[in-house]
């Protein structure tokens, strides 16, 4: 028995990364996987999340995992790329949410995928951390507005992990050297390590967990490791 037979889970950003080792873990474990990508729904546009979700009749989980990121200080950051950011990650997140809540009668469980820089900061990433941040916040409204209807609200905040954004640094073995430096169990992390903190969520393993903000991170948000 899959820890989510029967289930119908919504994911986002599920053709690469983190939404499709989500995707994949939770057909494993039994699901009815309803899969969004850019190719088939733009999470940032409101008529094509209606459009996506009007044929679902029922869903008992959604995971968010679709995002961009732009590294600026904020001072250097334009306007369109500030824009672009805050509407796929916080934006799509809000609309995905909006239409899968009168789906849940029976209750259900949302994933926000936010980041570790939501918890810690980070150099260069003003509108990245702007949005993620937002959703480690939104995680703790919305679970005091759902909990009487059973709807269980958390976000997971990964990481450095092995996904397409982060392709570049694997490029650049100087830089990957030093960012798996600052995670104390000494690597980045994969898809996978978020896909099982995603599951588990989801499942009923964790029918009395909501509002949390749950670090899937190798020890990176714990602080700096270095002796001073």
């Amino acid at each position: 028995m899959g820890k989510l037979n029967g289930k119908v889970i919504v994911v986002t950003g599920a053709a690469s990364g983190i939404g499709l080792a989500t995707a994949d873990l939770c057909a494993a474990e039994g699901a009815e996987v309803i899969l969004l990508d850019r190719h088939n729904c733009d999470v940032a546009d409101a008529d094509a999340v209606d459009a996506a979700f009007r044929g679902v009749e029922r869903v008992d989980g959604l995971v968010t995992a679709a995002g961009i990121a732009v590294r600026h200080p904020l001072a250097d950051q334009d306007e369109a790329g500030w824009d672009a950011v805050m509407d796929v990650n916080l934006k799509g997140s809000y609309l995905c949410a909006k239409h899968a809540i009168p789906r849940m009668p029976s209750g259900g469980s949302i994933v926000y995928i936010s980041s570790a820089v939501a918890l810690i900061g980070v150099r260069n990433r003003a509108a990245y951390t702007a949005t993620k941040g937002a959703l480690v916040a939104l995680t703790r409204n919305m679970a005091l507005d759902y909990a009487s209807r059973g709807i269980r609200v958390n976000c997971i905040c990964p990481g450095f992990a092995r996904t397409g954004l982060t392709r570049p640094i694997f490029g650049d073995p100087e830089r990957k050297a030093k960012i798996e430096a600052m995670h104390p169990l000494g690597r980045m992390g994969e898809a996978e390590d978020i896909a099982k903190a995603a599951l588990f969520l989801l499942s009923d393993d964790a029918s009395w967990i909501t509002g949390i903000a749950l670090p899937v991170d190798g020890g990176f948000s714990a602080g700096h490791q270095h002796d001073v």
